[in-house]
C-alpha cells in the first residue's frame, strides 16, 4: 500500500492556509492591541487567548456537523470554503480597523473571525484521515504537518517583508494581512479544483466497517472508549507540558540565562528540528507502530526537559537539547491525531477530531495558568520540571492504550518503506 503524496500535499492546503492565519495572528494582533490601541498585557492576553476559549466549543460542534452532512462537494469541502470566505473577507476588513479611534470595530470584527476560523479547522483536519487508508495516515499526518509548518513560515516572511508605516508612525500591517488573505484564497480554490472529496472518500471506504456505521458511526465498546480516554489524556498532559515552555521560554532565559537572543534561536531551532523530522517520523511509524513511536518521543521529551532544568549556564548544549526537543515533538505529533481518528468510525471522524483539538486547547488554557502561578509564587526554576512531569505522565497514560496502532502489512524489503505514489 502506498501513500499519494501529491494528493496529500494538496489536501494540506487547508491546514496550509490555516497555520499561515494563526502565525499572523499571534505575531500581529498583540502588536496592534499594545500600539495602536495602547492595551494593557492583562487586557491583551485575555483578548489573545480568546481563540482558544472559542475552540472548545467550535472545533467540536462543527466537526460533528461536518460529519453529518453530505453535499456534491462532500462533507468537509462546504465548511472549508464558507470558512475560509468569511476569514478571508474578515481579515480584509479587520486590517482597516487598525486605526486610533476603532477599537470597538476592532474586536467585533475579530471575534467574528476568530468564529469563521473554528468553523472550518476541524473539518479540514479531518478531510486527511477521511481520504487517506488507516495504515497510511502517520505518514499522512506527517506530510499535513510539513504543510502547516510552510504556512506558518510563510506568514513569518510576509510579516518581514511587506511591514510598512502609516503616518504617524505605527506599523502598518496591510500587506501582511492582504498576502495571507490571498495565500488562503487560492489555497483553497486550488484544493476545491484538485480533490474531489465524495469520490476519494468512496475509494478509501473501510470494507471492513457496516455501512450504518459509516453514516452515523456509533457508541464504542468499553476497551476502546479507556484506550480513547487514554489517549485524550495523554494529548493534554504532554500539551501541557510542551505549551508550559513556549509560553514562558522567553522569560525564563532572560531570568535564568540572561540571553534573550538564545531564547528566541532555541524556539526557532526546536521549530526547525520538528519540521525536519515530520516525514522521517512518518516513515519510522508506519514500521514500528504509532504507539511505540509516541512513547519514544515522550520519553525523550520529558528527558530533555527534565535536563534542561538542570542546565545552570546557557551555552551550546541548550541547542542540542532543543533540536532532540524539535524530533520528540515531531514523534509525538505526527501520531497522536491519527491514534484518535483510528478509534472512530468512518461516519465520526470530524466529531473525534474535535475531541483532539478540546483537549490540546482545554491544555493550552489551563498550563499557562498553572505553571504561571508556579514561575510567580515558588519559582521560576520550576518551568522545566513542571514540563518533565506533565509529559511523562504522558508516558505513563499511554502505556495503557490498547487500540489506534494500526500498523500495515510488512514490506518485503525497507526500501518499500520509502515507496509512495507521486
Amino acid at each position: 500500500m502506498k501513500l499519494n503524496t501529491r494528493r496529500t500535499l494538496l489536501i494540506g492546503l487547508a491546514f496550509f492556509s490555516i497555520c499561515a492565519f494563526w502565525q499572523m495572528y499571534d505575531t500581529i494582533i498583540p502588536l496592534i492591541l499594545r500600539d495602536t490601541f495602547h492595551i494593557g498585557d492583562s487586557v491583551s492576553g485575555a483578548i489573545m487567548a480568546a481563540d482558544n476559549v472559542l475552540a472548545l466549543f467550535l472545533l467540536p460542534l462543527f466537526g460533528k456537523l461536518s460529519d453529518r452532512t453530505n453535499t456534491r462537494l462532500g462533507k468537509r469541502m462546504p465548511f472549508i470554503l464558507f470558512g475560509t470566505a468569511c476569514a478571508v473577507t474578515l481579515t480584509l476588513l479587520l486590517s482597516g480597523a487598525d486605526a486610533p479611534g476603532r477599537f470597538g470595530l476592532f474586536i467585533v470584527l475579530l471575534g467574528l473571525l476568530l468564529i469563521a476560523m473554528g468553523t472550518y479547522r476541524s473539518p479540514a483536519v479531518a478531510l486527511m484521515p477521511d481520504v487517506t487508508p488507516k495504515p497510511l495516515r502517520s505518514k499522512a499526518n506527517a506530510i499535513i504537518n510539513l504543510t502547516g509548518a510552510l504556512g506558518a513560515i510563510y506568514a513569518l516572511m510576509a510579516v518581514r517583508l511587506l511591514v510598512g508605516t502609516h503616518a504617524d508612525g505605527r506599523a502598518d500591517y496591510t500587506g501582511v494581512f492582504i498576502s495571507v488573505a490571498a495565500l488562503m484564497a487560492v489555497s483553497v480554490a486550488l484544493l476545491l479544483w484538485r480533490v474531489d472529496e465524495n469520490a476519494l472518500r468512496k475509494a478509501n471506504a473501510d470494507p471492513g466497517e457496516p455501512e450504518d456505521a459509516a453514516r452515523s458511526g456509533g457508541k464504542l465498546p468499553p476497551d476502546q472508549m479507556r484506550s480513547l480516554a487514554l489517549i485524550l489524556c495523554s494529548v493534554a498532559l504532554w500539551f501541557m507540558g510542551y505549551n508550559a515552555v513556549t509560553t514562558a521560554y522567553s522569560k525564563y532565559f532572560t531570568r535564568m540565562w540572561g540571553d534573550l537572543s538564545g531564547a528566541a534561536s532555541c524556539l526557532m531551532i526546536a521549530t526547525g528540528g520538528a519540521v525536519v523530522s515530520y516525514v522521517p517520523v512518518g516513515i519510522i511509524s508506519s514500521r514500528i507502530g504509532r504507539k511505540k513511536m509516541i512513547l519514544i518521543g515522550a520519553a525523550i521529551l520529558a528527558a530533555c526537559f527534565a535536563a534542561t532544568g538542570l542546565v545552570r549556564t546557557f551555552g551550546p548544549l541548550v541547542y542540542v537539547l532543543f533540536v532532540v526537543v524539535g524530533f520528540a515533538w515531531a514523534s509525538i505529533n505526527v501520531n497522536s491525531y491519527p491514534m484518535v481518528v483510528e478509534i472512530s468510525r468512518s461516519g465520526d471522524v470530524g466529531k473525534y477530531t474535535g475531541y483532539y483539538y478540546t483537549f490540546s486547547m482545554a491544555a493550552q488554557i489551563f498550563t499557562p495558568i498553572l505553571s504561571g502561578w508556579l514561575l510567580e509564587h515558588v519559582g521560576y526554576h520550576t518551568l522545566f520540571p513542571y514540563a518533565a512531569a506533565c509529559v511523562a505522565l504522558s508516558f505513563v497514560t499511554m502505556l495503557f492504550v490498547r487500540h489506534g496502532d494500526n500498523r500495515p502489512d510488512a514490506a518485503k524489503s525497507v526500501l518499500e518503506h520509502y515507496d509512495v505514489e507521486d
